[in-house]
Protein backbone atom coordinates (compact mmCIF):
# COMPACT_ATOMS: atom_id res chain seq x y z
CA UNK A 1 0.00 0.00 0.00
CA UNK A 2 1.43 3.40 -1.52
CA UNK A 3 1.22 6.44 0.67
CA UNK A 4 -1.80 7.65 -1.45
CA UNK A 5 -3.79 4.90 -0.03
CA UNK A 6 -2.59 4.52 2.97
CA UNK A 7 -3.55 8.28 3.83
CA UNK A 8 -7.06 7.69 1.84
CA UNK A 9 -7.82 4.89 4.29
CA UNK A 10 -7.41 6.60 7.40
CA UNK A 11 -9.09 10.12 6.44
CA UNK A 12 -11.89 7.29 5.64
CA UNK A 13 -11.90 5.67 8.83
CA UNK A 14 -11.30 9.06 10.59
CA UNK A 15 -15.01 10.46 8.87
CA UNK A 16 -17.11 7.23 8.98
CA UNK A 17 -16.25 6.66 13.19
CA UNK A 18 -16.86 10.53 13.37
CA UNK A 19 -20.00 10.87 12.30
CA UNK A 20 -23.25 12.34 14.31
CA UNK A 21 -26.45 13.77 13.17
CA UNK A 22 -27.35 17.58 14.44
CA UNK A 23 -31.01 17.85 15.88
CA UNK A 24 -32.28 18.66 12.52
CA UNK A 25 -31.34 15.35 11.22
CA UNK A 26 -28.47 16.83 9.13
CA UNK A 27 -24.95 14.68 9.28
CA UNK A 28 -21.97 15.83 10.58
CA UNK A 29 -18.38 15.81 11.13
CA UNK A 30 -17.40 15.60 14.67
CA UNK A 31 -13.65 14.47 15.58
CA UNK A 32 -13.88 15.83 19.40
CA UNK A 33 -15.36 15.10 22.82
CA UNK A 34 -18.04 16.71 24.41
CA UNK A 35 -15.60 17.30 27.72
CA UNK A 36 -12.93 18.88 25.09
CA UNK A 37 -15.62 21.26 23.95
CA UNK A 38 -16.35 22.38 27.15
CA UNK A 39 -12.94 22.90 28.28
CA UNK A 40 -12.89 24.84 25.05
CA UNK A 41 -15.80 26.82 26.34
CA UNK A 42 -15.14 27.18 29.88
CA UNK A 43 -11.57 28.85 28.60
CA UNK A 44 -13.24 30.82 25.78
CA UNK A 45 -15.44 32.33 28.36
CA UNK A 46 -12.84 32.83 31.27
CA UNK A 47 -11.16 34.77 29.17
CA UNK A 48 -13.62 37.03 27.49
CA UNK A 49 -14.71 37.76 30.84
CA UNK A 50 -10.69 39.00 32.06
CA UNK A 51 -10.92 41.19 29.03
CA UNK A 52 -13.72 42.79 28.26
CA UNK A 53 -15.62 45.41 30.33
CA UNK A 54 -18.69 43.65 32.18
CA UNK A 55 -22.06 45.39 32.69
CA UNK A 56 -22.65 45.53 36.64
CA UNK A 57 -25.98 46.93 36.37
CA UNK A 58 -28.32 44.79 38.47
CA UNK A 59 -31.67 45.67 36.27
CA UNK A 60 -30.37 44.72 33.23
CA UNK A 61 -28.62 41.42 34.29
CA UNK A 62 -31.82 40.40 36.03
CA UNK A 63 -33.79 40.85 32.77
CA UNK A 64 -31.20 39.14 30.76
CA UNK A 65 -31.13 36.00 32.92
CA UNK A 66 -34.94 36.17 32.93
CA UNK A 67 -34.92 35.73 29.36
CA UNK A 68 -31.83 33.02 29.39
CA UNK A 69 -33.61 31.26 32.37
CA UNK A 70 -36.83 30.79 30.62
CA UNK A 71 -35.38 29.41 27.84
CA UNK A 72 -33.16 27.15 29.65
CA UNK A 73 -36.23 25.33 31.48
CA UNK A 74 -37.67 24.21 28.53
CA UNK A 75 -34.56 23.31 26.55
CA UNK A 76 -34.28 19.72 25.33
CA UNK A 77 -32.40 16.73 27.46
CA UNK A 78 -30.09 17.83 29.94
CA UNK A 79 -29.43 21.54 28.31
CA UNK A 80 -32.13 22.23 30.88
CA UNK A 81 -30.47 20.93 34.06
CA UNK A 82 -27.04 22.37 33.33
CA UNK A 83 -26.05 25.45 35.39
CA UNK A 84 -25.78 27.92 32.60
CA UNK A 85 -23.87 31.30 33.26
CA UNK A 86 -24.71 34.36 32.16
CA UNK A 87 -22.36 37.71 31.54
CA UNK A 88 -23.82 41.06 30.08
CA UNK A 89 -20.79 42.70 28.20
CA UNK A 90 -20.76 46.72 28.73
CA UNK A 91 -19.57 46.82 24.70
CA UNK A 92 -22.19 48.47 22.02
CA UNK A 93 -20.99 45.35 20.36
CA UNK A 94 -24.50 44.34 18.55
CA UNK A 95 -23.64 40.38 19.65
CA UNK A 96 -24.39 37.87 21.96
CA UNK A 97 -22.67 34.35 22.33
CA UNK A 98 -23.54 30.72 23.58
CA UNK A 99 -20.42 28.42 24.41
CA UNK A 100 -19.94 24.39 24.98
CA UNK A 101 -20.15 23.99 28.43
CA UNK A 102 -23.42 26.29 29.52
CA UNK A 103 -22.13 30.24 28.60
CA UNK A 104 -24.06 32.91 27.04
CA UNK A 105 -22.63 35.99 26.67
CA UNK A 106 -24.89 39.21 25.97
CA UNK A 107 -23.67 42.54 24.52
CA UNK A 108 -25.26 46.37 25.61
CA UNK A 109 -25.27 47.17 21.94
CA UNK A 110 -27.95 43.93 21.36
CA UNK A 111 -30.27 44.80 24.03
CA UNK A 112 -30.22 48.39 22.60
CA UNK A 113 -31.51 46.98 19.60
CA UNK A 114 -34.21 44.27 20.78
CA UNK A 115 -37.03 46.25 21.83
CA UNK A 116 -38.26 43.60 24.00
CA UNK A 117 -37.81 39.95 25.57
CA UNK A 118 -38.99 38.35 22.70
CA UNK A 119 -36.57 39.96 20.31
CA UNK A 120 -33.68 38.99 22.91
CA UNK A 121 -34.79 35.63 23.11
CA UNK A 122 -34.64 35.22 19.74
CA UNK A 123 -31.30 35.78 19.91
CA UNK A 124 -29.98 33.89 23.01
CA UNK A 125 -32.24 30.96 21.36
CA UNK A 126 -30.43 31.53 18.56
CA UNK A 127 -27.10 30.73 19.81
CA UNK A 128 -28.10 27.93 22.40
CA UNK A 129 -29.08 26.35 19.23
CA UNK A 130 -25.59 26.21 18.42
CA UNK A 131 -24.44 25.10 21.50
CA UNK A 132 -27.40 21.96 21.40
CA UNK A 133 -26.50 21.33 17.98
CA UNK A 134 -22.84 21.00 18.63
CA UNK A 135 -21.90 23.49 15.84
CA UNK A 136 -18.42 24.21 17.04
CA UNK A 137 -17.40 20.63 17.06
CA UNK A 138 -18.25 20.68 13.45
CA UNK A 139 -16.49 23.78 12.53
CA UNK A 140 -13.66 22.82 14.50
CA UNK A 141 -13.45 19.44 12.54
CA UNK A 142 -14.40 20.53 9.29
CA UNK A 143 -11.39 23.33 9.49
CA UNK A 144 -9.03 20.24 10.44
CA UNK A 145 -10.36 18.44 7.59
CA UNK A 146 -9.53 21.32 5.08
CA UNK A 147 -6.31 21.87 6.47
CA UNK A 148 -5.44 18.43 6.05
CA UNK A 149 -6.78 18.33 2.40
CA UNK A 150 -4.75 21.21 0.98
CA UNK A 151 -1.58 19.19 2.98
CA UNK A 152 -2.47 16.56 0.80
CA UNK A 153 -2.91 18.78 -1.97
CA UNK A 154 0.32 20.28 -1.53
CA UNK A 155 1.99 16.83 -1.69
CA UNK A 156 0.60 15.53 -4.79
CA UNK A 157 1.06 19.24 -6.12
CA UNK A 158 4.50 18.61 -5.57
CA UNK A 159 4.79 15.76 -6.66
CA UNK A 160 2.50 15.64 -9.77
CA UNK A 161 3.39 19.20 -11.28
CA UNK A 162 6.02 21.72 -12.01
CA UNK A 163 6.10 24.80 -9.95
CA UNK A 164 3.71 27.23 -11.65
CA UNK A 165 0.93 25.01 -11.97
CA UNK A 166 1.50 23.37 -8.21
CA UNK A 167 1.33 27.42 -7.32
CA UNK A 168 -2.06 27.52 -9.18
CA UNK A 169 -3.98 24.52 -7.74
CA UNK A 170 -3.20 25.17 -4.26
CA UNK A 171 -4.68 29.01 -4.47
CA UNK A 172 -7.32 27.29 -6.38
CA UNK A 173 -7.58 24.70 -3.77
CA UNK A 174 -8.20 27.47 -1.15
CA UNK A 175 -10.15 29.35 -2.33
CA UNK A 176 -12.69 26.11 -3.00
CA UNK A 177 -12.29 25.47 0.19
CA UNK A 178 -14.03 28.77 1.87
CA UNK A 179 -16.41 29.30 -0.65
CA UNK A 180 -17.46 25.59 -1.00
CA UNK A 181 -16.95 24.22 2.14
CA UNK A 182 -16.36 26.66 5.30
CA UNK A 183 -18.54 29.16 4.32
CA UNK A 184 -21.22 27.16 3.17
CA UNK A 185 -21.36 25.39 6.80
CA UNK A 186 -21.15 28.56 8.24
CA UNK A 187 -24.65 29.37 6.80
CA UNK A 188 -25.91 26.02 7.15
CA UNK A 189 -25.31 26.81 10.96
CA UNK A 190 -27.03 29.96 11.15
CA UNK A 191 -29.95 29.18 9.37
CA UNK A 192 -29.95 25.79 11.59
CA UNK A 193 -29.81 27.68 14.86
CA UNK A 194 -32.88 30.07 13.65
CA UNK A 195 -34.95 26.79 13.44
CA UNK A 196 -33.68 25.39 16.58
CA UNK A 197 -34.02 29.05 18.28
CA UNK A 198 -37.71 29.66 16.96
CA UNK A 199 -37.85 26.04 18.99
CA UNK A 200 -37.02 27.22 22.18
CA UNK A 201 -38.47 30.54 21.75
CA UNK A 202 -42.31 28.38 21.24
CA UNK A 203 -41.47 25.99 24.51
CA UNK A 204 -40.72 28.87 26.49
CA UNK A 205 -43.77 31.13 25.39
CA UNK A 206 -42.16 33.92 23.57
CA UNK A 207 -43.98 35.52 20.67
CA UNK A 208 -42.81 33.93 17.70
CA UNK A 209 -43.27 37.16 15.22
CA UNK A 210 -41.12 38.76 17.25
CA UNK A 211 -37.75 36.94 15.88
CA UNK A 212 -38.24 38.32 12.62
CA UNK A 213 -38.62 41.91 13.85
CA UNK A 214 -35.59 40.92 15.65
CA UNK A 215 -33.82 40.76 12.34
CA UNK A 216 -35.38 43.73 10.98
CA UNK A 217 -33.88 45.87 13.38
CA UNK A 218 -30.46 44.55 13.29
CA UNK A 219 -31.13 45.26 9.70
CA UNK A 220 -31.37 48.70 10.11
CA UNK A 221 -29.27 48.93 12.96
CA UNK A 222 -26.46 47.93 10.02
CA UNK A 223 -27.84 50.83 7.58
CA UNK A 224 -29.01 48.06 5.28
CA UNK A 225 -25.62 46.91 4.25
CA UNK A 226 -24.44 42.93 4.28
CA UNK A 227 -22.04 40.89 1.60
CA UNK A 228 -23.22 39.11 -1.04
CA UNK A 229 -25.05 36.20 0.41
CA UNK A 230 -22.67 33.58 -1.45
CA UNK A 231 -19.58 35.11 0.21
CA UNK A 232 -21.21 35.78 3.79
CA UNK A 233 -21.07 33.40 6.81
CA UNK A 234 -24.79 34.75 7.62
CA UNK A 235 -27.74 34.31 5.57
CA UNK A 236 -29.09 37.66 3.68
CA UNK A 237 -30.91 39.50 6.35
CA UNK A 238 -33.71 39.00 3.78
CA UNK A 239 -33.60 35.44 3.32
CA UNK A 240 -33.41 34.78 6.99
CA UNK A 241 -36.41 36.94 8.02
CA UNK A 242 -38.27 35.42 5.06
CA UNK A 243 -37.23 31.85 6.76
CA UNK A 244 -38.23 32.82 10.02
CA UNK A 245 -41.79 33.98 9.38
CA UNK A 246 -41.87 30.75 7.58
CA UNK A 247 -41.97 29.01 10.41
CA UNK A 248 -43.90 30.57 12.70
CA UNK A 249 -47.11 28.37 11.75
CA UNK A 250 -45.33 25.67 11.73
CA UNK A 251 -45.05 26.19 15.41
CA UNK A 252 -48.14 28.22 16.69
CA UNK A 253 -49.30 25.21 18.27
CA UNK A 254 -46.51 24.24 20.28
CA UNK A 255 -46.24 27.93 21.25
CA UNK A 256 -49.99 27.71 22.17
CA UNK A 257 -49.56 24.86 24.19
CA UNK A 258 -46.48 26.55 26.33
CA UNK A 259 -48.72 29.47 26.93
CA UNK A 260 -51.76 26.89 28.57
CA UNK A 261 -48.83 25.21 30.35
CA UNK A 262 -47.93 28.50 32.11
CA UNK A 263 -45.05 29.44 30.24
CA UNK A 264 -45.59 33.11 29.90
CA UNK A 265 -42.39 35.05 30.31
CA UNK A 266 -42.57 38.03 31.75
CA UNK A 267 -38.98 39.99 32.11
CA UNK A 268 -39.00 43.26 31.91
CA UNK A 269 -36.48 45.57 29.79
CA UNK A 270 -34.83 48.20 31.98
CA UNK A 271 -35.80 51.86 31.70
CA UNK A 272 -32.25 52.58 31.65
CA UNK A 273 -31.90 50.64 28.22
CA UNK A 274 -35.26 52.58 26.94
CA UNK A 275 -33.82 56.27 27.89
CA UNK A 276 -30.78 54.98 25.84
CA UNK A 277 -32.78 54.21 22.64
Amino acid sequence: MNWKTATLSACTFVLLASCAESPTGRSQLQLYSNSELNKMGAASYKEMREEEKINEDAEVNAYVRCISDALIKNLPGDYSQMDWQVTVFAEPTVNAFALPGGYIGVYDGLIEVAENQHQLAAVIGHEIGHVIAEHSNERISSNMMVGLGLQLGGILASTQLDSNEAGLLMAALGVGAQVGILLPYSRTHESESDELGMEYMADAGFKLDQAPELWRNMQAASGGESPPELLSTHPNPQTRIKDLEALIPSLQERYEAARAAGNKPACVRPASVDSED
